[in-house]
């Protein structure tokens, strides 16, 4: 799908609030320097003095050696940074934050959208469960052994592990996830975990229910006035970095929804592209209510992570109960 002019003004306008903000904390870190750093404006003022006065010169018609100018203002440059230094301040204390390094915040590299923009794009028009929100919750400082114990814990270690593995070697190293096991035990929660740390990284993930995404394609497919539409959530899903279905089995299960989902998965492994799926199903079950080369796709191409233990969300709102009985 195509952003609204609405949409993308939206964003670019996100963009301007980023760089102003930016610029703001600059001058106030700025003024805590013309406060604290002796010498530091007058020398401010001496780059802005030397500028002035070699563009006048050039101007007038002096012939110049523009090196003059560069070796000024490396200079005065040197002496800021000693200033600073020697009042405690760190080299770059006065340098411009940007949130994204590579961009400069404003979501082009050269006519290039940038992974930033591309990941804002993403959840303008996907991301109905509010990706971003759930990360401010499910993240790996947040994460926890202590509902495990004995083969629950081993397998929510080796989860953990091998979750961390995939997330630093995402670059170089294609691989996929398969996260299944009972209801409640931390399969979503680890999913989302591994987006929140991807996404920190710059790289693109659209993450969907079960019941979304093939209510989406669904939607899409049986009016023939969305045909552009699909094909753009079809480049979508099979371009972005990591596709994340979350809940597998909860949707309405049929001969379309088996064969959407074997041809995502053929697609993204055709490109080399990462995809975490989570269910409560077994892989009995997912063998019986999928075809045999879902089945066989996901067990041949997938790494299994099984997390298995009492139901997390209920073992919470029992603690919750108690400790509110007991005040």
């Amino acid at each position: 799908m195509a952003l609204s002019n609405a949409q993308y003004d939206a964003i670019m306008h996100e963009y301007e609030e980023r760089r102003s903000l930016h610029r703001q904390e600059l001058e106030e870190r700025l003024q805590i320097v013309y406060e604290n750093v002796p010498g530091y404006k007058d020398l401010d003022d001496e780059t802005a003095t030397a500028s002035a006065d070699f563009g006048r010169r050039l101007l007038s018609g002096e012939k110049l050696d523009r090196q003059i100018l560069r070796d000024t203002l490396a200079r005065i440059a040197r002496q800021k940074v000693m200033l600073l230094t020697e009042a405690g301040f760190s080299p770059d204390f006065l340098d411009m934050g940007y949130t994204c390094q590579d961009c400069k915040d404003t979501g082009y590299i050269g006519n290039e959208k940038c992974h930033c923009f591309k990941q804002k794009i993403i959840e303008s028009l996907y991301d109905k469960s509010n990706l971003r929100a759930l990360t401010r919750n499910n993240n790996f400082r947040k994460m926890s052994d202590e509902y495990y114990e004995g083969e629950d814990l081993v397998r929510f270690r080796k989860a953990r592990t091998l979750a961390e593995d995939f997330i630093n070697n995402f670059d170089t190293d294609y691989q996929n996830l398969f996260i299944y096991g009972t209801v409640g035990t931390g399969k979503s929660f680890l999913s989302i975990c591994i987006a929140d740390e991807l996404l920190k990284r710059g790289h693109s993930v659209i993450y969907f229910s079960s019941i979304g995404l093939f209510e989406l394609i669904s939607e899409n497919t049986f009016d023939y006035r969305n045909k552009q539409n699909l094909r753009s959530i079809y480049d979508d899903l099979f371009e972005c970095e990591l596709l994340i279905i979350d809940d597998l089995g909860t949707e309405m299960t049929n001969a379309f929804v088996a064969s959407e989902l074997f041809s995502c998965l053929n697609e993204r492994e055709g490109r080399k592209k990462s995809t975490i799926i989570t269910t409560n199903y077994s892989l009995e079950q997912l063998q019986n209510t999928y075809s045999d080369r879902i089945f066989s796709r996901v067990t041949s191409n997938f790494k299994l992570l099984k997390l298995s233990g009492p139901d997390i969300r209920k073992v919470k709102k029992l603690a919750k109960k108690e400790s509110e009985d007991i005040r």
